[in-house]
């Protein structure tokens, strides 16, 4: 086993945060004999595009980058950018600032660092639901149903009527979805390094084929600190 907070292990790279795809849902059973929901991520490979210090840029991080892309796709300058780091273009690149002691550019992270049992935090898009109203927004019980109410499923009062304006941070209806957001320890049930597969239990944010980021679980890592 390796410590959670040594980056390199007989040669090789461990940092728990990782790129990745939203692929669904289904169902597994566990060593112990659960059947447990999981959502599967199709996670890394991802290369190690830049590391970031506080010296040269102000903060300490590492960019991980997910999925190979042709160089006529990209601008000029991103292009440089990668050649100037020495690896190859990718489609995508995500920052970490937790877990990256001993990272270096060009290096390779894939699902191996995760065993069963360990805790993550994923970070997505939530799925967009356009301009929705109170009730599915806000969870607004909505009038009465019988004939005549006449309220049954736009907002009612809503504050002051004298105040002449929109108290700030009033529910109402809007826009709904489509924001980062992230579902904190959440259980790995199983890595499958040969398929670059890892499977969470419980949903996770955004839609099929959504980009998603895992992180070591920060309220673990906390824990464990206490």
């Amino acid at each position: 086993m390796y410590a959670a907070k040594t980056a390199i292990y007989n040669g090789y790279l461990y940092m728990k945060n990782i790129v990745g795809r939203k692929v669904g849902m289904t169902s597994v059973f566990t060593d112990d004999g659960r059947y447990v929901p999981v959502t599967v991520i199709a996670a890394g490979p991802c290369t190690v595009v830049e590391r970031r210090t506080k010296e040269k840029h102000g903060y300490e991080a590492v960019a991980l980058g997910f999925e190979p892309v042709k160089r006529n796709r990209l601008t000029r300058a991103m292009v440089g950018h990668f050649k100037g780091q020495g690896v190859e273009p990718v489609r995508f690149v995500r920052e970490f600032r937790t877990g990256i002691e001993g990272v270096e550019a060009g290096q390779s992270v894939t699902v191996d660092q995760f065993a069963p049992g360990d805790r993550v935090d994923v970070i997505g898009i939530s799925k967009g639901h356009g301009f929705s109203g109170g009730i599915k927004r806000h969870n607004f019980s909505g009038g009465g149903a019988s004939h005549g109410s006449m309220i049954h499923r736009q907002p009612a009062s809503n504050g002051d009527t004298n105040a002449g304006r929109t108290t700030k941070g009033s529910r109402r209806p809007g826009h709904f979805g489509a924001d980062r957001t992230t579902l904190a320890n959440l259980e790995v049930v199983r890595a499958d390094a040969e398929r670059n597969v890892l499977l969470v239990r419980g949903p996770v944010p955004g839609a099929r084929n959504g980009l998603v980021l895992v992180r070591e679980s920060h309220k673990a890592a906390k824990a464990a600190k206490a």
